[in-house]
């Protein structure tokens, strides 16, 4: 098992600096063109470098522990509790998305469709190759891993609606497509955070033993 985690390890690592790096570019560049939605798509970037970064910090933290004689708890809890912060993270994000999207519908803003579009591309392809250096077998799993994964198929979900939304919106002038997208995502991503929370809370409170996780999903 330890072998899995050090993998983990290493690659939870590599998708905090790939976001980071996504991040920090949109944001420079947000600046610069005084695009909101390059700066807002970066901002947002934020969130995922903070709780992937905590998924991270949780493996960093077993291996030390697991190296430490004094330790004498379980440090498989400490990646259900990354993961239970890490989901509860998730749920805050998806009611920011839902508030802001509402607020959409009673104060419409002009969108520069192209611009917005290449932002949830840039977005997406950054996604997707986190999706890819993050994915894992679900025997191996455990509920920091499943976090972070989560957290960029949730930025990947956003980033397809975003597109969508957007393209609808600037072929048909239909404006609030995109806010509909928006608000179905964050439905998606609120009950995938619950799921997450249930899971790891479990563990957390020894209500099922951690062997038994692979076949509750």
């Amino acid at each position: 098992m330890m072998a899995h985690k050090s993998k983990y390890e290493n690659k939870t690592m590599w998708v905090v600096l790939l976001t980071a790096i996504t991040m920090v570019v949109e944001i420079v560049f947000g600046l610069t063109t005084k695009s909101m939605a390059l700066l807002a798509d970066g901002i947002h970037m934020g969130s995922h470098v903070l709780a992937i970064g905590l998924s991270w910090v949780a493996y960093v933290i077993v291996r030390k522990v697991s190296k430490s004689e004094k330790f004498k708890g379980n440090s498989d809890k400490i990646l259900s509790l990354s993961g239970y912060s890490s989901g509860l993270m998730l749920l805050i994000f998806a009611i920011v998305i839902l508030i802001e999207a509402v607020q959409r519908f009673y104060n419409p803003v002009d969108i520069v469709y192209k611009e917005a579009i290449l932002v949830a591309i840039i977005g997406l392809v950054v996604n997707i190759a986190s999706a890819f250096l993050l994915h894992h077998d679900h025997e191996h799993s455990d509920h920091n891993i499943r976090a972070a994964y989560l957290h960029v198929i949730a930025d990947a979900l956003t980033s397809v609606s975003a597109i969508l939304g957007l393209v609808a919106a600037m072929i048909w002038d239909i404006p609030f497509i995109d806010t509909i997208a928006a608000i179905i995502s964050s439905f998606v991503i609120v009950k995938w955070s619950i799921g997450l929370l249930k899971d790891s809370g479990k563990v957390l409170l020894d209500i099922e033993h951690e062997h038994h996780h692979g076949h509750s999903h």
